[in-house]
């Protein structure tokens, strides 16, 4: 287990982290020709949307050896929709390689998957990657790690020339310099290793001396050299770079360029030396599903059983994939198991080892594999699965909220009942695509993180699932707020011959800053509403936050506390008590000021200087807010913040304005208020399209 590497490869849209994976596969031996995103011959991005587009939508799995080392890789989509794929690959890997490219830099995506690494506590290593590219800044690349990810870049390898003049880099830890040259054997080239020339011995000197300065505040074996003034050897560098990694102090920096096949091989020398095995993951945390005690789960082949579903794929003529991390314990072919997230029995038919979308029979899986299992029937992505129905849980996955549906009408009966399935098989493989009926008009609505998310699971209900349908425009997933501190009650006392229904809340509801979500607490005194009710009542008040009073959007960002009540000892029930809350709720959320909410982007623009001021006019026409704006070489980047309603098919508008030479990267940010005179008009479109219908 010393010898597994769990790892991902994470980046915003386009830093190159497909074709750093394909030159990984070339060089470890597992591919025997260069794949490339951009001819559609990338073997991670297998799925005919990927090929198509040039982009990773689904993360990839694979697996392959460098210097006796086994290395698992998945390949995750840098487009903020994808999100969901990386949250999850994330939760489950033990180390990940950050791409950052050379000339964009630390960009919007490139800060929201580092967010998601520290949620997880995931060890790193940064790859500086396209250092061949007009306008490549290693330092400037370093400066923003720093500002922006507030992280402590280690960087162990200085560049040699950029731009045009880039041929490899000075190692930092053994002293030499390494550079690839063409080679008629290999179209790859060869790495040649010598003596660092003259002209970079002073910034190599400085750069080492930063790196053991760094290193001594790290480590005490270094500062106490480093005190006396003795050389420190590469040995105790090396020891030392993997310790402060796997404690999150550092984050070493390489750099390269995937796509001219330089710097692939020092990078897999990182991953090896310096990111976390299973074994330094030493335990897993689980918690006790009764007393929600917690668990320690050790890495190790002999414990009881222990993984977790992370990713559900549906692949024809196998069947339902189940990607699926071992934390602890051994799994056979035809071993029982139960999913203890949802109390079932559940029998392995078969373990594959993946690579993409190929697959490899194994017998056998230990702690630290990440596999693939066929033959489990009812899973869902994050589900916890043990060696009986005591096994210890492990803590979900969470994911962000849906943000954009569009309405889907199959064509004919047929196509109707094939598109039930097909929803229900979409929304098992993705978390964050949700479908549901419209019970007012009867319309399917589907949901997920943007345009482009949406696109591409219409684009499979056509062509993958061949169901023929006809889909609606875009529309934003407003929220609702409430605004004003209220208490409300409800006494519901129905009496109808025989037992009747009684149930009486009195309840207190409190906006909360934005993000905060929905809290339920409990405050009764003298035992006027029995404990019993409150599970009741709690879900009761959920139910209500379905629907708000102003347009039947959900109502987010409130805490409601139980404060009083009262019940009857023959007619109060479950059910009661729960219908006294919804109407409360009602009554409540009413009172409360209610606000219509809309998603914000955050929007950063890279534009050639001549174009800035018609693309800042157009913002300002779109409710966007200037944030920050910077000078890099003749290019300016812009970051605002805009209304997701306000960006519908902006990259059309964006081309025109900056005749294609100007692009942009979008995520969503959070939930605001509809400033009023807008969200009199978008209640009256959405009265006069419900009435339509």
């Amino acid at each position: 287990m010393h010898k597994i590497r769990n790892i991902g490869i994470i980046a915003h849209i386009d830093a190159g982290k497909t074709t750093t994976s394909e030159r990984i596969l070339y060089f470890t031996g597992r591919n025997y020709k260069l794949g490339e995103t951009h001819d559609g011959t990338a073997t991670m991005d297998w799925m005919v949307q990927e090929q198509e587009r040039g982009i990773t939508i689904t993360s990839a799995a694979t697996k392959c050896k460098w210097n006796n080392h086994d290395i698992n890789i998945i390949d995750t989509p840098g487009h903020v929709d994808f999100t969901a794929e990386v949250e999850r690959s994330l939760r489950v890997l033990d180390g990940c390689v950050i791409v950052l490219c050379a000339v964009g830099g630390v960009q919007p995506q490139s800060e929201t998957v580092w967010r998601q690494a520290n949620k997880y506590g995931v060890p790193r290593v940064a790859f500086i990657n396209k250092m061949d590219r007009v306008g490549a800044d290693f330092q400037r690349v370093v400066k923003q790690i720093r500002d922006r990810l507030k992280a402590l870049p280690l960087v162990i390898a200085l560049p040699i020339g950029s731009e045009d003049s880039y041929q490899g880099h000075v190692d930092l830890v053994s002293m030499t310099a390494k550079v690839w040259e063409p080679c008629d054997k290999d179209p790859a080239g060869k790495m040649v290793t010598f003596e660092i020339p003259n002209n970079l011995k002073k910034s190599a000197e400085d750069a080492r001396a930063d790196l053991i300065d760094i290193l001594a505040s790290c480590n005490d074996e270094i500062l106490e050299k480093y005190m006396d003034g003795e050389e420190v050897s590469d040995k105790l560098i090396k020891t030392a770079i993997r310790e402060a990694t796997l404690k999150n102090m550092v984050v070493p920096i390489l750099c390269g360029t995937a796509f001219k096949n330089k710097g692939v091989q020092s990078l897999l020398d990182a991953i090896v030396d310096y990111l976390p095995s299973p074994k330094d993951i030493q335990t897993s945390i689980g918690y006790n599903k009764d007393t929600l005690e917690e668990v320690d789960i050790p890495s190790d082949p002999k414990a009881p059983f222990s993984a977790m579903a992370f990713k559900i794929a549906a692949m024809p003529h196998v069947g339902k994939l189940v990607y699926t991390r071992i934390y602890s314990g051994t799994l056979n072919v035809g071993d029982q198991i139960y999913n203890v997230s949802r109390g079932k029995k559940e029998r392995i038919g078969r373990i594959l080892q993946m690579h993409a979308n190929q697959r490899v029979e194994m017998e056998t899986a230990q702690a630290g594999d990440i596999v693939a299992l066929v033959g489990i029937k009812e899973i869902g992505t994050g589900d916890t699965l043990g060696h009986d129905k005591d096994a210890p849980l492990l803590e979900k996955i969470s994911f962000p909220e849906t943000v954009i549906s569009v309405a889907i009408e199959p064509k004919t009966k047929a196509d109707r009942t094939k598109l039930s399935t097909v929803l229900h098989t979409l929304m098992e493989e993705d978390p964050t695509f949700k479908a549901s009926m419209d019970e007012e008009t009867g319309e399917t609505i589907i949901a997920g993180m943007g345009e482009l998310h949406l696109e591409i699971i219409v684009d499979r209900i056509l062509r993958e699932f061949n169901v023929q349908a006809s889909v609606g425009a875009p529309q934003v997933a407003y929220r609702e707020g409430l605004r004003k501190h209220v208490i409300t009650e409800y006494k519901l006392a129905k009496q109808t011959g025989g037992r009747g229904q009684y149930g009486h809340v009195i309840m207190e509801i409190q906006p909360m800053p934005m993000g905060t979500g929905f809290l339920f607490d409990t405050n009764v005194k003298g035992g006027t509403v029995p404990s019993t009710y409150f599970p009741a009542i709690e879900q009761g008040v959920r139910d209500a936050l379905q629907e708000g009073p102003l347009a039947k959007k959900p109502v987010t960002d409130i805490k409601v506390t139980l404060t009083d009540g009262s019940y009857h000892e023959v007619d109060s029930s479950l059910l009661a008590f729960r219908n006294a809350a919804i109407e409360a709720m009602k009554i409540g959320m009413a009172k409360a000021s209610p606000v219509l909410l809309e998603p914000i982007t955050k929007v950063e623009i890279e534009t050639p200087e001549q174009y800035i001021g018609d693309i800042i006019s157009n913002l300002n026409s779109r409710r966007g807010r200037i944030i920050n704006m910077e000078m890099h070489h003749d290019l300016r980047n812009v970051e605002t913040h805009v209304p997701l309603a306000e960006m519908f098919n902006y990259s059309t508008h964006l081309r025109s304005l900056s005749q294609g030479r100007a692009s942009f990267s979008m995520e969503i940010l959070n939930y605001a208020d509809v400033p009023e005179s807008i969200a009199e008009k978008v209640l009256k479109a959405m009265k006069e399209a419900q009435a339509a219908k």
